[in-house]
């Protein structure tokens, strides 16, 4: 049955998320291998897409990983930077301004611009600080799944795309650290870690948001550890660490966290102790309305030459 928007709630706890990422901004770089392998791979995709935005928009940019490949891609594009996490957009800021180097000012001239040049914006995916229609592209790395309304943010994505406009997005599937989910559930039926939409629903609610030509896409990407401990320093490193609204608080206690890394650890393979990412890979364009606001149908009149 097609997702009903209603029901596709991932019950998260918005402070929290801001506040792990506020904290993770020094050491996201360093730890953040996943999210930069799959920026490429999205980068690799818009290869066989024919687009020239006059403006796009990178929705959770993180640190700005992004930003030097959408520029050198799109140079005459005017690009936004937004995330939700003040610290974060310092970091990508500073990126940004040690990577505008003489060079680059040099070389602008000779692709035949001087550059669109990227504008940092402190906002919501929720709620979007734009006009509608502001952007040909939209751009978002491994952020929907820190989304506890994703009806509303691919509504807010759609609103803020120009007619034919694409959004491109990776969000991770249910099987995400499934070996770290079931380590903690061996302890108690609390969640530990957050729990993450099925493909074919994020494919419906594109298409309920009023997307056309939906193209979603799975793989799985499995990271290795030495040590049990080692898994949870980089999650928390990134700013990825369990905020389920209805999570337990408080300290696990010595005893309790031993059983769990030990779960872990019994789950090694060829030595190593593997954490699964079931990344999902989706596009999808802005058509031109077919109704109106109150529900009439458009009808486009084309007139021919006449002989």
């Amino acid at each position: 049955m097609p997702a009903d928007p209603r029901q596709v709630r991932q019950a998260l706890d918005g402070r929290t998320i801001r506040r792990h990422f506020a904290r993770a901004a020094a050491t996201y770089d360093a730890a953040s291998v996943l999210q930069k392998e799959i920026g490429a791979r999205m980068v690799e995709r818009l290869d066989v897409v024919r687009l020239a935005p006059a403006a796009l928009l990178d929705a959770g940019c993180g640190t700005g990983e992004a930003q030097g490949e959408l520029a050198a891609r799109y140079p005459q594009a005017r690009r936004v930077a937004l995330d939700i996490a003040p610290a974060m957009l310092a970091a990508a800021q500073a990126k940004v301004r040690q990577h505008s180097s003489l060079a680059s000012r040099l070389l602008a001239p000779l692709r035949g611009t001087s550059g669109g040049g990227t504008h940092f914006v402190c906002g919501d995916i929720l709620a979007l600080p734009f006009r509608a229609g502001s952007f040909g592209l939209v751009w978002s790395n491994l952020v929907l799944q820190w989304v506890d309304d994703l009806p509303r943010a691919l509504a807010e994505f759609h609103r803020v795309l120009d007619v034919d406009g694409l959004l491109t997005f990776t969000t991770f599937g249910p099987d995400t650290l499934r070996e770290l989910r079931a380590a903690f559930a061996q302890l108690d039926a609390a969640p530990h870690v957050n729990r993450f939409v099925d493909m074919h629903d994020v494919g419906d609610l594109l298409v309920h948001a009023g997307f056309a030509d939906p193209v979603l896409q799975m793989e799985y990407v499995t990271l290795t550890y030495a040590e049990p401990v080692a898994m949870v320093r980089d999650l928390k490193a990134i700013g990825a660490t369990n905020a389920a609204a209805n999570r337990t608080r408080g300290l696990m206690g010595r005893d309790r966290w031993r059983r769990a890394m030990a779960a872990l650890d019994a789950m090694r393979r060829d030595g190593r102790i593997p954490a699964t990412f079931e990344v999902v890979h989706g596009h999808a364009w802005k058509a031109a309305p077919t109704h109106t606001a109150d529900g009439r149908a458009i009808v486009r009149v084309q007139r021919t030459a006449s002989r």
